[in-house]
C-alpha cells in the first residue's frame, strides 16, 4: 500500500494551481517552547487552504464523459473552495452541498468561483448525505473531500515539499484531522522517507472522530459534534484514512476551544496572519504534546491548513484567547458590601493586574464580584493568586474552566438595583497597567459603589461603567469626580439603564 501511494503522490497533478508553500520558523514560539518550530504555510494556497490539492488532483484525472457530466461534493467550506477553483480551471459544473452552519465567508467564495452552493443540514455528515442523494439523481461524479486515493495523494503532496524543504532531521510532523485525508497523505509520504518521523494527529476535542476509532480500534460514529473548528468537523474518520493511519500516525492530540483560540493569537504573533480554528489545530496541539513530553531542542513541523475564517468570529476568539494560554484567570470572590471594599480587593492583588470586573449591588452584607485577572505564568501564576485571595480573607471560586461562566455569566452579571437612591456615570481612561486600582484611588472611598463593570480590550482607553450610592442634589461627588481628571457622562437618564439596571 506505502509504495503504491508514494508513487501518487510523486505523480501527483496539483501544480497548475496549486502552489509550493514556504515553512516559516515561528521565532516567538521557537524561543518560548525551547524547540525549533517550523510552520507549514498552506493559508497561503489560492484558496486559502491545503484543500486545493486534492480536489485538483482528482478531477483533472476525470475521463471527458464524466468532465460533461459534472461534479458534486459536501464540505464545510475549504474542499468546496477547491472543488469550486479546480471546476472553474476546467470548465466543469460543480455543485456544493454546504452545512447550512457554515461561515458565509466560505459560501461567497465558492459562489463567487462559479459553483452551484446548496447548504443542507447542519453538519458536514447530514450535506454529505444529501450529496450522495444529488450525485445518484444527477449522475454526477462525486468528489469526497478525503476518502479517495488521488484526494489523498493530493494533499500527500504537502509531506513531498516538506522533506525537500527542510534540511535538517524532522522529530515531528503535527497534522490537524478531519476525516483523515491530509494525515493519510503527509504520514503515508514522510514514513516512507522516514520512518523515525513522528506523525501526532491533532483533533478538536469535540471532533475527536480518529482517537475514537484508534482507542477502539475500529471506526465510530460521534453522537455530536462542535463546529467551531468547522473544517475538522466530521463524526466518523474515512475508511481508507483509517487503513493509513491505523499503520503510520503515532498518536493523537486532542485540543479545546480556549487551546485553539490561543493557537490562533501565536500564529498570528509569528506570521501575521490569521488562521481559521481547524488552521490552528495542530499549533495547539504541538504546544500541548511538548508540555506532556517535555520535549526541547526538536524541530518540530505544524500545518497551517487553512485561514478561511469569518471577521465576526474573531472578537469570540480574542476572549477566549488569554484563556487558552493560560494568561487570564476568572474568579468570583466574595468581599464586604461596604465602602472602600473594591479598593481593598484591587490593593490585596499585589501585582496582578485586573482584566476585568463585573459587580451588582444585591443587599447590604456581602458582595459577589466577578473579576478576571491578568496570569504571568500560566497555571502557576492562578494557583498564586488564588492562595493571595484566601490568605486575605476572602472567600474564592476559581471559574476559569467553567464554560457557562466563560460564555454567559460573564455578560450577565447586573440585574436591577436594590432598592437604593443610585446614579450612573462612564468613565474612560488611559489603559495601562494598574489603570484600575488608580482611577479606585482617584474617586476615593467616601460613596457606595452599587454597580461596576470594566472588561481591558488591550485599547488605548479602558471603560467602566459604575453606579454610586448617591443623591441627584449631592455636590461633593460632583466635585469628586471632575477632581478625578478623567472624562466621564452620566447615564442616571439612559433608556438602556432604566429599563435592565436601575
Amino acid at each position: 500500500m506505502q509504495s503504491e501511494y508514494v508513487k501518487k503522490i510523486l505523480k501527483a497533478n496539483v501544480y497548475d494551481l496549486a502552489v509550493e508553500t514556504p515553512v516559516t520558523q515561528a521565532v516567538n514560539l521557537s524561543k518560548r517552547l525551547v524547540n525549533n518550530i517550523l510552520i507549514k504555510r498552506e493559508d497561503l494556497q489560492p484558496v486559502f487552504s491545503f484543500k486545493l490539492r486534492g480536489a485538483y488532483n482528482k478531477m483533472s484525472q476525470l475521463s471527458e464523459k464524466e468532465k460533461k457530466r459534472g461534479v458534486v461534493c459536501a464540505s464545510a467550506g475549504n474542499h468546496a473552495q477547491g472543488v469550486a477553483m479546480s471546476a472553474s480551471h476546467l470548465s466543469i459544473r460543480a455543485v456544493i452541498v454546504m452545512p447550512t452552519t457554515t461561515p458565509e465567508i466560505k459560501v461567497h467564495s465558492v459562489r463567487s468561483r462559479g459553483a452551484e452552493v446548496v447548504l443542507h443540514g447542519d453538519t458536514f455528515d447530514e450535506a454529505c448525505k444529501h450529496a450522495f442523494e444529488l450525485q445518484e439523481k444527477e449522475g454526477m461524479t462525486f468528489i469526497h473531500p478525503y476518502d479517495d486515493p488521488d484526494v489523498i495523494a493530493g494533499q500527500g503532496t504537502i509531506a513531498m515539499e516538506l522533506m525537500h524543504q527542510i534540511k535538517e532531521d524532522i522529530d515531528a510532523i503535527f497534522v490537524p484531522v478531519g476525516g483523515g485525508g491530509l494525515i493519510a497523505g503527509v504520514s503515508i509520504y514522510a514514513k516512507y522517507l522516514n520512518p523515525k518521523v513522528k506523525i501526532i494527529g491533532v483533533e478538536s476535542e469535540d471532533s475527536a472522530c480518529l482517537k475514537t476509532a484508534l482507542e477502539s480500534g475500529e471506526r465510530k460514529i460521534l453522537p455530536e459534534v462542535g463546529i467551531f473548528a468547522d473544517g475538522v468537523a466530521v463524526a466518523q474518520i474515512g475508511e481508507k484514512t483509517f487503513e493509513i493511519a491505523k499503520k503510520y500516525v503515532d498518536s493523537v492530540v486532542t485540543v479545546n476551544t480556549d487551546e485553539i483560540c490561543a493557537a490562533i493569537k501565536d500564529l498570528f504573533e509569528d506570521t501575521r496572519s490569521i488562521a481559521e480554528p481547524a488552521g490552528a489545530l495542530s499549533i495547539a496541539g504541538m504546544k500541548k504534546y511538548i508540555a506532556n513530553e517535555g520535549l526541547e531542542n526538536k524541530t518540530l513541523v505544524a500545518i497551517d491548513s487553512g485561514a478561511n475564517t469569518s471577521f465576526g468570529r474573531l472578537r469570540h476568539i480574542s476572549e477566549r484567547t488569554e484563556l487558552g494560554a493560560h494568561k487570564e484567570a476568572l474568579v468570583a470572590v466574595t468581599i464586604p458590601e461596604k465602602t472602600g471594599s473594591f479598593l481593598t480587593f484591587c490593593k490585596s492583588l499585589g501585582s496582578f493586574n485586573v482584566t476585568e470586573f463585573n459587580y451588582r449591588f444585591a443587599g447590604r452584607d456581602d458582595a459577589q464580584i466577578f473579576v478576571g485577572v491578568e496570569l504571568k505564568e500560566g497555571e502557576e501564576s492562578r494557583i498564586s493568586l488564588l492562595k493571595n485571595l484566601s490568605e486575605n480573607g476572602y472567600e474564592v471560586v476559581d471559574l476559569t474552566d467553567n464554560e457557562m461562566a466563560k460564555l454567559h455569566i460573564r455578560y450577565m452579571v447586573g440585574g436591577h438595583g436594590m432598592g437604593v437612591e443610585e446614579r450612573l456615570f462612564r468613565f474612560q481612561f488611559p489603559e495601562k497597567p494598574g489603570a484600575l486600582l488608580k482611577f479606585l484611588t482617584a474617586i476615593g472611598s467616601k460613596w457606595n459603589i452599587t454597580l461596576f463593570h470594566y472588561r481591558n480590550h488591550a485599547a488605548a482607553y479602558g471603560r467602566v461603567l459604575m453606579g454610586i450610592e448617591a443623591s441627584q442634589d449631592d455636590r461633593d461627588l460632583q466635585k469628586q469626580l471632575d477632581a478625578v481628571g478623567y472624562y466621564y457622562s452620566e447615564e442616571s437618564d439612559n433608556p438602556a439603564y432604566k429599563m435592565f439596571l436601575s
